[in-house]
């Protein structure tokens, strides 16, 4: 009799409990299963549109996933909200976990948010040239952690994003052009308008110096043992080392064949 009493009592509070939680939980699961629905329709909606967008490649599967997963994890604390849950608890677990996750990858989570505007904002791409922390070569790849550079003498350097994004970059390549600056020495016998023919006839010997932007050639300095004459001549970014020293090496021949004498050189006779 006894036992029967404990059943039917038992039964008396499950019912009592299904009525109370019952449709709760019916419409949590109902919430769960239209949510998750929904979030693949929409991931599937903006996986379609970061296609046609002008997003790296490198953060458009990076939006996706993190969108994705914060919907879940909304969709998730809403449905135990509707089930009744408390989630005190649950959130001061999460926010000391975030605390002591924040802590030990403070200087992680700066690279990879560093990563982040730098694909976003763009200061500079792969196949740049830049100087950046005593470093100049190519970009080589952008990862949202760390950028490789490869150098002219053929260096893999791997330099943090926090560092390209707080500190100075010289982007060298991103205008297209470079100016080259020469400056000479002459003696007063030597002709200014001779040495002028015979820089631009140096300049149309070239075939990578730009004719726009103007390039520029006059006296920039007046000394007692002579002139000084500044070039300024405008090359394609890439290729501007190997463009400055064969246009200096083809002036140097057209100087020394011409029989203009440079300080250090002993006048043909």
């Amino acid at each position: 009799m006894e036992v029967n009493q404990r059943v039917d009592g038992f039964y008396d509070k499950l019912y009592d409990w299904l009525l109370a939680r019952g449709p709760g939980i019916l419409l949590g699961l109902f919430v769960l299963f239209v949510g998750f629905w929904l979030i693949r329709l929409f991931s599937t909606w903006m996986a379609k549109r970061l296609q046609h967008k002008k997003v790296n490649s490198s953060l458009k599967p990076f939006f996706l996933n993190m969108t994705t997963v914060i919907l879940r994890i909304l969709l998730i604390f809403l449905a135990m909200q509707i089930f009744g849950i408390q989630l005190t608890v649950f959130a001061a677990l999460i926010g000391a976990v975030g605390v002591a996750a924040g802590l030990a990858l403070s200087g992680t989570m700066q690279n990879f948010a560093s990563g982040v505007l730098i694909l976003l904002l763009k200061p500079f791409q792969v196949s740049d040239n830049i100087i950046a922390q005593g470093q100049e070569g190519t970009v080589a790849s952008i990862q949202l952690f760390f950028t490789v550079i490869t150098t002219f003498d053929n260096r893999k350097v791997i330099i943090p994003n926090s560092k390209l994004s707080n500190e100075v970059i010289i982007n060298i390549s991103s205008i297209g052009s470079r100016r080259l600056d020469l400056e000479l020495k002459f003696n007063y016998g030597v002709a200014l308008n001779e040495l002028r023919a015979l820089i631009d006839k140096t300049i149309s010997q070239s075939q990578s110096i730009l004719k726009t932007p103007e390039k520029r050639i006059g006296v920039s300095a007046l000394e007692e043992s002579g002139y000084k004459v500044l070039i300024n001549l405008w090359l394609p970014s890439h290729g501007f080392n190997d463009a400055r020293l064969i246009f200096q090496e083809k002036l140097l021949e057209n100087i020394k064949a011409s029989g203009i004498t440079l300080p250090g050189m002993e006048s043909k006779s």
